[in-house]
This record gives structure tokens, sequence and C-alpha cells, in this order.
């Protein structure tokens, strides 16, 4: 048991940091979106303006890669959920937090869609 509750918080860290990461590039995607509209807007030599358009296109490409890793961390996660269900040991507030971040992994993907 000790160790799939181990492996419990490692998957419910995952996800989170994936939660994170996928918020920071939409972030990022938003700023160097502004940033090329800026330039365009402000007539940048046409170097730069495409500079900043491969960045942004950089940044964009990270987001459907944070989407597959999250969506793997996820299935992880309810894979030892289950494990710790079958094994009747599905308490505690390790417990507790893995649920609440599956709830709030699915809702992301649900907003996304």
């Amino acid at each position: 048991m000790a160790s799939t509750m181990k492996n419990l918080k490692i998957k419910t860290s995952t996800c989170k940091r994936i939660v994170k990461e996928l918020h920071s590039y939409e972030k990022e995607v938003e700023r160097e979106a502004a940033k090329v509209a800026d330039m365009k807007d402000k007539g940048a030599d046409p170097y730069d303006i495409k500079q900043q358009e491969n960045v942004l296109a950089e940044s964009r490409m990270m987001i459907p890669d944070c989407h597959k890793r999250l969506e793997a961390a996820l299935a992880d996660l309810k894979n030892i959920l289950l494990e710790l269900e079958e094994s009747n040991e599905k308490h505690g507030a390790e417990v507790e937090e893995a649920e609440k971040v599956i709830a709030e992994v699915e809702q992301l993907f649900q907003a996304g869609n």
C-alpha cells in the first residue's frame, strides 16, 4: 500500500505541474500574440516580426504537447486510484486530493473542447 500511496502522490503532483505548465504556455501565447500585433502596428522591421512570429509558433506548439502529457498523467492517476479501490484502501487526504485534481483536469478538458 505504501508504494501505491507514494505513486498516487507522485501522479497527483505530476498532473498539477502539467496543468501549471499548460496555463503558463497559454499566457505566453497571449503575450507573444500581443507583442506581434504591437510590432505590426508600429511598423517594426519585417525580419523582427518574422522572428517574433516564430517564437509565437513555438509557444503554440507546446500547448498540444502539454495536453497529451496531461491526458497520459490523468490516465496514470486514475489507474492508481483504481488499484487502491480494488484493494479497499481508497481513503485519506491523498485520495481526496487526487480525486479533486482529476475533477479539475477533466473540467479543463471539457472547457477546451
